[in-house]
């Protein structure tokens, strides 16, 4: 088993405060605070760091699952929209929904193997298998 891990500290009320997000590898860390989830302050927010971890993961499923079909990918580039909305209960927000849209370069594969083994890189995704109480679409384009 691995585990991986990330911390988050936070200082003040909610829409005063702010707030550090640090990565357990040290490979980054950055600020979050209210204005940078429902605003445009400059910083990040929890629901951009689970896109980038979902279109990370994507792309690395989509790789092993063409690999074991016998494709190598030139490149594989993979964005993910994640939808951050009120809810209906009692006012809290929630994800509702992760649109994911990938493009590849992947020589000597056929349009419709290529879609096939996309949708499957989407299910086999272990991101996606944690965020599986939410809608998760996925747009792929083979690169010719």
């Amino acid at each position: 088993m691995v585990t991986r891990n990330a911390t988050a500290e936070w200082s003040g009320d909610l829409k005063e405060g702010n707030g550090q997000i640090k990565l357990g590898s040290g490979a980054w860390s950055g600020p979050y605070s209210f204005r940078t989830r429902f605003e445009d302050e400059q910083g990040t927010n929890p629901e951009e760091l689970i896109g980038a971890a979902h279109a990370g993961c994507l792309s690395m499923a989509f790789a092993a699952a063409l690999g074991k079909a016998g494709y190598r990918p030139r490149i594989i580039r993979t964005r993910a929209d994640v939808d951050l909305s009120k809810g209906q209960q009692g006012g809290s927000f929630s994800i509702d929904r992760v649109r994911l849209t990938m493009q590849a370069d992947v020589p000597e594969v056929a349009e419709d193997e290529f879609k096939r083994i996309a949708e499957q890189a989407k299910y086999s995704c272990p991101v996606s298998k944690a965020l599986a109480g939410t809608i998760i679409t996925l747009e792929s384009e083979l690169l010719r």
